[in-house]
C-alpha cells in the first residue's frame, strides 16, 4: 500500500486494503470529516463522518488513522460547525480521535457511547497511527476499556501508565532510530548540521534529551529551528513571515545536511518550506535532508502538480520492509466496482484520476467521467505507489499479530468451553486478548521474526526523483538493532543520489573545510568546538590525518618531510673513508706518517752526526716515534664506530700526545740543564742524563695512562646514535661515555703543552747555534693554540663534522711539531753537511 492513500482525504479505505488483502474482516473509523456535512448529519453526529467502512465477521478489528485532507478556512464558528466544515482540513483534530474511539463503544450508526447491543461488531484490537497524538488520544477513551491496542507509528509519549499498559507499539524504539541517525552522521563525517522539529512538546523532548547525545559524539548544529505544523490553508498567508525567516535561515546556513523530525505530514510543511518560489525567488534551498522514520510524502491534492525535486537526494529512516508476495497485484485489481460498500474507493478514484461518478456528493467541477476501468498502475508515484511502504508493512505485520494472539487463545481461555459443542467467539473480551498480544512472537509470510518485544531495524533510504512526477526510494543501507545497544550500520555509498549542486560527489558538512595533513585544530573562542583554525605544524613536528587537535613528533630515527604530513627515515651518517671529508683527512694523516717516517729514517741513518747525537738521541727517536702513532692514531677517528674504536681511539690519542709533549718538555728541561751546568760548583750537574728525561717521559705517561684507564672502568666509550642534533640525519657517533673523564685527558695534556712552552720560552736565548728552545717554543706556541681552538670549535659542532675537527686537531698539532722541531734539523742534515760539525754546537757570547 502505498502511503499516498493514507495522506488525502478518501484514502483510509485503502489503509484498510492492508488488511483486507489479508482476508481479515475489519472496521475501519476514518479520524476525520471530508465534504458532504448532509450525510453526516444523518448519524447525528457532532463532527460529520463522510464514510464508514465495515466488513461483517465473526471478530473485527478495528483501525484508527490519522487522514491529510484540505479546508481553504479556520473554523470562525459564527455558523453550524457542520456548514464550516465543507472543506478539507490539513492535519487532524484531537475531537476526531475522540469521535472514532468512542464510536467503536457504540452500536454500530447509532452514536450511543458506552452503549453496544450488537456484540457481533464488537471489535478486539485497534489498530492506529501513524501520528503520536492519534495513539495518545485513542488510548485516552479505549484503555478505560482496556482495548489492546497497536501502535503503527510514533511512539505516544504517555506518561499513565494505565494507558501504557494497553498500547503495544509496533514502531520500533525511536531511541534506536536516532541512534541510527548518529551513525550515519558519523560515516559521512558530518559534524555540521542543522534541525528542524516540531513545535509541539514531544518533538521538543527530542531536542533537550536527544541531540545532547549527538554532542557527545563531535555533532554540532548550525541551527535548531522550530517548525508549525501547518493547519489550515489560510494560515499559509499569516504564517508566511515566519517561513520567510526559516528558510531564509537554513538557506544561509553553512550546514549541508539537515535532520527534519516531525509527523508524517510534515512533509507538506518542509515543502512549503523548500518550494515556495516568492520565497526563494530563482534560487532554492538544496540541503540534504534527513528525514526521520514518522514522515513520508504525502500526496494531498494540492501537491499533485508540484516540483518533486524538493526531495531528491535526500535520505529518509524507514522501518525495516519486505516486499509481500501478491500485495502488488492485488491493488492493481482493485476496481470500485469490486466493493460497492467502500466509499473512500470511489472519492479517492475521482480524486486520482480527475473524474467524476455520477451523482458524486464531490463538489468537483471536472467534466471527466470515471467508468471505474482506469489502472492504478498509470497514476504517478506522487499520487499513489503499489509498492508496500514502511508504515503499510507495519500495518500488516500488527493485524497479523492480532490473527496470531486469536490464534493462541481457544487452547486457553475457550479450553473450559469445549463441552460446548464449539467455541463461542461472541463471548470474547478484548482484555483478553492483551496477555497474548503482549507476548506474541511469530515469523510473518516473508520469514521475518515479528514481536512487540523485539527490536526490529531500520532501512536507510535514498530519494531519486524525476520529472514525470514520479520518486523512487532505493535502499541504500541498514541499521540493524538485533545486537542493540551495539547497533549494526551498513550503508552502500556508491548507490546513493545526492542533490544536484554535489555533482555526484561525497558531500561534506562542516562548520570549516578539513584542516589538512601538517596543520593542527586551534580552537575559536566563542564558537562551537565543530568551529576551529587551522594552523601548521611547528618545526620538528607533523600532523598525518586531518583534523588532528594537536601535531606530534616523528619517532627518534625519522624527521617531518617538508609539508610536514610524514616522517622520512633520517640518514645514518658518519665520518667514512669514502667521503670526501673522511678521504682527504685520511690522506693527510697517512701523508704526514710518511713524512714523520722519512724524517725519522734520517735522523737513524745520521744517527752518529753531532746534530742529531746533540740534546738526547733517544728523547728525539721518542718524539718520532709518538709522531708517527699520533698520525695513525687519526685514522681511529674515521669509519663506521664500533665498539673496538670508540673505547681506545681517545685514550690512544690522550697517551700518545702525553708521550709526545713529555718528550718535547723533556727535551727543553734538558737543554736549559746542559747551560745551568755549566756554571761552576753548579748542582744541576748530577741532573744531567738519560735518566732524567726518561723519567719526565714515564711519569708523564703514566699520569695520563691511570687518568685513561680509570676511565675505560668507569664511563668507557661506546658507540651511540645521536638523533637530536640534527633533524634529517642520525649521527652514529662514539659516546665518550663520561665528558669529565675526556676533558681531564685533554687538561693534562694541555697542562704539560704550556709547561713545554714556558720552559721553551725561557731557554729560547741561550748562547747554542744548535739550540731547539727557540723551534720548540714556536711548535708548543703551535700545538697550543690549535688545542685552545679545538674545545669551542669541538663543542660548536656537530656528527661528523665534530670528529674532523679533532682529527684535523691532531694533524695540525703533530705536524707543527714535526715542522717548527725537525724540519730546521733535516735541512742542516741534508742541504748543510758543513755545518753539522761539533764547533757549531757551541757559540760563545761575545
Amino acid at each position: 500500500m502505498g502511503e499516498a492513500l493514507v495522506n488525502i482525504c478518501l484514502d483510509g479505505a485503502f489503509a484498510c486494503k492492508v488488511m483486507l488483502f489479508m482476508g481479515l474482516t475489519l472496521i475501519l473509523l476514518p479520524q476525520m470529516a471530508c465534504k458532504t456535512p448532509v450525510e453526516s448529519k444523518k448519524i447525528n453526529l457532532p463532527f460529520g463522518m463522510h464514510h464508514t467502512y465495515q466488513q461483517s465477521g465473526d471478530l473485527h478489528i478495528a483501525g484508527i488513522l490519522s487522514q491529510i485532507f484540505l479546508s481553504a478556512d479556520r473554523l470562525t464558528y459564527k455558523k453550524h460547525p457542520l456548514d464550516e466544515m465543507e472543506s478539507d482540513v490539513i492535519n487532524f483534530l484531537a475531537s476526531w480521535t475522540f469521535l472514532a474511539s468512542m464510536k467503536l463503544l457504540s452500536t454500530w450508526n447509532n452514536f450511543i457511547p458506552n452503549y453496544k447491543c450488537d456484540t457481533q461488531n464488537k471489535p478486539v484490537a485497534v489498530i492506529g497511527g501513524p501520528n503520536s497524538d492519534v495513539c495518545l488520544f485513542m488510548a485516552n477513551i479505549l484503555s478505560i476499556y482496556k482495548f489492546p491496542q497497536i501502535a503503527y507509528g510514533s511512539a505516544p509519549p504517555m506518561d499513565d501508565k494505565n494507558q501504557a499498559a494497553f498500547v503495544h507499539q509496533i514502531f520500533p524504539n525511536e531511541e534506536h532510530q536516532y541512534m541510527g541517525i548518529l551513525q550515519l552522521l558519523l560515516h559521512f563525517q558530518w559534524s555540521w548540521i542543522g534541525v528542524l522539529y516540531l513545535d509541539d512538546n514531544p518533538w521538543k523532548k527530542f531536542r533537550h534529551t536527544v541531540l545532547p547525545k549527538f554532542s557527545q559524539r563531535g555533532i554540532c548544529f548550525d541551527f535548531m529551528l522550530e517548525i508549525t505544523q501547518i493547519t489550515f490553508l489560510s494560515e499559509v498567508e499569516t504564517m508566511k513571515e515566519g517561513l520567510l525567516k526559516t528558510a531564509n535561515l537554513v538557506k544561509k546556513s553553512t550546514a549541508n545536511v539537515v535532520i527534519v523530525h516531525g509527523e508524517i505530514q510534515t512533509m507538506i510543511t518542509l515543502r512549503m518550506l523548500i518550494d515556495i518560489p516568492e520565497y526563494h525567488g530563482d534560487s532554492r534551498i538544496s540541503k540534504i535532508w534527513i528525514v526521520t522514520a514518522q514522515m513520508d510524502f504525502t500526496s494531498v491534492p494540492f501537491q499533485r502538480y508540484g516540483d518533486l525535486s524538493f526531495i531528491h537526494g535526500a535520505l529518509s529512516i524507514s522501518v525495516h520492509t519486505e516486499e509481500v508476495s501478491g500485495f502488488h497485484d492485488f491493488l492493481k485489481n482493485k476496481k470500485p466496482k469490486s466493493d460497492s460498500q467502500d466509499g473512500f474507493l470511489k472519492d479517492f478514484w475521482q480524486q486520482a484520476f480527475l473524474c467524476l461518478f455520477p451523482n458524486s456528493s464531490l463538489d468537483d467541477h471536472s467534466e471527466k467521467m470515471c467508468t471505474g476501468e482506469e489502472k492504478l498502475e498509470n497514476l504517478p508515484v506522487s499520487v499513489f505507489e503499489l509498492k508496500m511502504t514502511s508504515h503499510s508493512y507495519s500495518i500488516y505485520n500488527a493485524v497479523y499479530a492480532v490473527a496470531h494472539a486469536l490464534r493462541e487463545m481457544p487452547s486457553s481461555v475457550f479450553k473450559r468451553r469445549a463441552d460446548r459443542g464449539k467455541q463461542n467467539l461472541q463471548i470474547l473480551q478484548s482484555w483478553q486478548l492483551h496477555r497474548f498480544l503482549e507476548n506474541i512472537h511469530f515469523n510473518n509470510t516473508v520469514g521475518e521474526k515479528v514481536s512487540f518485544n523485539l527490536a526490529t531495524g531500520f532501512d536507510i533510504i535514498n530519494w531519486a526523483t524525476f520529472n514525470n512526477e514520479s520518486f523512487l526510494r532505493v535502499k541504500v543501507g541498514r541499521i540493524d538493532l538485533q545486537t542493540f545497544p551495539n547497533i549494526g550500520f551498513a550503508i552502500h555509498d556508491n548507490a546513493i543520489v545526492w542533490p544536484g549542486r554535489f555533482n555526484q560527489e561525497r558531500p561534506f558538512s562542516l562548520c570549516n573545510d578539513h584542516c589538512q595533513p601538517g596543520y593542527s585544530k586551534k580552537k575559536n573562542e566563542g564558537e562551537q568546538f565543530c568551529c576551529f583554525d587551522c594552523i601548521p605544524c611547528p618545526e620538528g613536528k607533523i600532523s598525518n590525518q586531518r583534523n588532528m587537535d594537536d601535531c606530534f613528533q616523528c619517532p627518534e630515527d625519522r624527521y617531518p618531510n617538508k609539508n610536514k604530513d610524514f616522517c622520512i627515515p633520517k640518514y645514518i651518517i658518519f665520518l667514512g673513508f669514502e667521503d670526501s671529508l673522511g678521504t682527504s683527512l685520511a690522506s693527510s694523516a697517512l701523508l704526514l706518517f710518511c713524512v714523520t717516517a722519512g724524517v725519522l729514517g734520517i735522523f737513524i741513518k745520521h744517527q752518529d752526526t753531532p746534530i742529531v747525537k746533540a740534546n738526547n738521541r733517544s728523547l728525539t727517536y721518542t718524539l718520532l716515534l709518538s709522531l708517527l702513532l699520533s698520525f695513525l692514531c687519526a685514522l681511529l677517528f674515521i669509519g663506521q664506530p664500533r665498539k673496538v674504536t670508540c673505547l681506545f681511539r681517545q685514550t690512544a690519542f690522550g697517551i700518545i700526545f702525553s708521550v709526545a709533549v713529555s718528550s718535547v718538555l723533556a727535551k727543553t728541561i734538558t737543554v736549559i740543564l746542559a747551560f745551568q751546568a755549566t756554571k761552576p760548583e753548579s748542582k744541576l750537574r748530577k741532573w744531567l742524563g738519560k735518566r732524567t728525561a726518561a723519567s719526565i717521559i714515564l711519569f708523564c705517561s703514566l699520569i695520563q695512562v691511570t687518568i685513561c684507564t680509570v676511565w675505560l672502568a668507569t664511563f668507557p666509550p661506546f658507540p651511540d646514535l645521536d638523533v637530536i642534533s640534527k633533524a634529517e640525519e642520525v649521527i652514529l657517533e662514539c659516546n665518550e661515555g663520561s665528558d669529565s673523564m675526556f676533558y681531564c685527558v685533554l687538561g693534562f695534556m694541555g697542562f704539560l703543552s704550556i709547561c713545554s712552552f714556558i720552559s721553551a720560552f725561557f731557554a729560547r736565548k741561550l748562547p747554542d747555534s744548535f739550540n731547539e728552545a727557540k723551534f720548540i717554543t714556536f711548535s708548543m706556541l703551535v700545538f697550543c693554540s690549535v688545542w685552545i681552538s679545538f674545545v669551542p670549535a669541538y663543542l660548536s659542532t656537530k656528527g661528523k663534522y665534530m670528529v674532523a675537527v679533532e682529527i684535523f686537531s691532531i694533524l695540525a698539532s703533530s705536524a707543527g711539531l714535526l715542522g717548527f722541531i725537525f724540519f730546521p734539523k733535516c735541512y742542516i742534515i741534508v742541504m748543510r753537511p758543513d755545518m753539522n760539525i761539533r764547533k757549531q754546537l757551541i757559540k760563545r757570547k761575545h
